[in-house]
């Protein structure tokens, strides 16, 4: 289960943001998470339950925002959005695309208190 290194990855990432504010406790923290980034947000949730005890994360509340995937058409040039399993180019029906987003996994936003 990688989601709980993700996990321990994302509070280590927040108690330093929160010590370079001064701050001992946060608040909120907000993660966007790709389609493609292989990660479980319902598992990475239900962890980050268990692992922000004793955090200064230990009241905050995980708010994950689903992206979707997109990717730009290597033939035609057209950037559109795509299904996670057919990155094919919605416009012109090419398979030769580049992913645009679709697999990140991103610390957004950080609330927290002083």
């Amino acid at each position: 289960m990688h989601e709980m290194s993700i996990c321990q990855s994302l509070l280590s990432q927040v108690a330093t943001i929160a010590r370079s504010h001064d701050s001992h406790r946060v608040l909120r923290i907000e993660i966007e998470v790709g389609p493609l980034s292989g990660i479980d947000a319902s598992q990475l949730a239900s962890t980050f339950e268990v692992m922000r005890r004793g955090s200064c994360a230990a009241g905050a509340t995980l708010t994950v925002v689903a992206t979707t995937v997109t990717v730009i058409c290597t033939d035609c040039g057209s950037y559109n959005g795509a299904s996670p399993n057919r990155l094919a180019c919605p416009a012109c029906g090419h398979l030769r695309t580049d992913l645009a987003s679709g697999d990140e996994l991103r610390l957004m936003r950080v609330e927290m208190e002083r």
